[in-house]
């Protein structure tokens, strides 16, 4: 049953969320190291079968803390919490894949700039999808969205805005980003979020699993060029960030988790500048501080 969180436990949430972020951020590098070797269908195969595995023993230990402690097990009792499990993990898994998969083939049309501005846009998305959803918007959060939006901008964007093919698969991207974000915030209060991530991920890989064979063709040299990446991105990216996600929407309104992950453009620019090397502008440090200053209004 779905609970109110108290202003302590929405703080403990959106630092949650506020961790994935700089997860996603900081897996960029690993990124774009490994698609310089692999496909973007065998990337994200291989990194999602990588996260299902990571969740297998986390899972397993969990129970058997929760067991020694005589609490109540977290795993579905009956048909209809597994058939509810199921479909949430696979209307995730779904809309977690398309995303993905737009975005990787949208980037080789566009730059990743505007790419990462672009994505970043179910920001305003999510406030929009979930008035549909009867979720009430305060006033305020229009705000930090509109703030968040304007810091994207100075952060990734450095040329003139104009919507071509490869913008529009990534725009494409956000949208199935928003659907998913508010996917998670319909099932994640009523499932155990490990075991609901962990079928999210396992839809993803079998659904880029059968994509790699039908557009691609993987082979091995190159994908043990590119498995120190893949692997980063499935345990780190994949199976601690997303897991996250899961646990830190439970029960927070979705504008304010939409806010608190798009700082992922900001920890971007961050592991850029500390383990590539790559200076930020003033218009960029404007930027993060404009997103910071969304997610402190966000809370207040």
């Amino acid at each position: 049953m779905e609970k109110k969180l108290d202003k302590r436990g929405e703080i403990l949430h959106t630092l949650a969320l506020l961790v994935c972020a700089a997860i996603w951020g900081s897996a960029f590098v690993a990124q774009s190291v490994g698609a310089e070797y692999v496909g973007a269908f065998t990337f994200l195969a291989v990194r999602n079968w990588i996260a299902v595995a990571f969740l297998v023993p986390v899972i397993l230990v969990r129970d058997t803390i929760l067991k020694k402690k005589g609490r109540p097990s977290l795993r579905p009792a009956n048909r209809t919490q597994r058939r509810f499990l199921l479909m949430g993990g696979a209307a995730c898994g779904f809309f977690l894949c398309a995303a993905s998969a737009f975005q990787q083939v949208g980037i080789l049309y566009t730059t990743t700039a505007k790419a990462g501005f672009i994505t970043a846009l179910y920001v305003v998305c999510v406030p929009i999808f979930a008035i549909f959803f009867g979720k009430r918007v305060k006033s305020r959060i229009w705000l930090c969205v509109a703030l968040a939006v304007a810091g994207l901008y100075l952060l990734c964007i450095r040329e003139e805005l104009i919507l071509s093919f490869g913008d529009g698969l990534v725009l494409v991207c956000a949208l199935l980003f928003t659907c998913q974000i508010m996917t998670v915030d319909h099932f994640a209060p009523h499932v155990d979020t490990v075991r609901l991530s962990q079928t999210q991920f396992l839809v993803t890989a079998l659904l880029s699993t059968i994509c790699m064979f039908l557009f691609e063709k993987p082979e091995m040299e190159p994908l043990i060029m590119a498995l120190p990446s893949i692997a980063y991105a499935g345990v780190m990216s994949s199976g601690v960030a997303y897991t996250l996600q899961i646990i830190g929407q439970q029960n927070l309104n979705p504008a304010i988790a939409s806010i608190t992950m798009s700082l992922e453009s900001v920890f971007a620019a961050l592991a850029g500048w500390l383990i590539l090397g790559q200076a930020m502008t003033t218009r960029e440090l404007s930027g993060c501080v404009l997103m910071f200053a969304a997610i402190l209004l966000a809370q207040l």
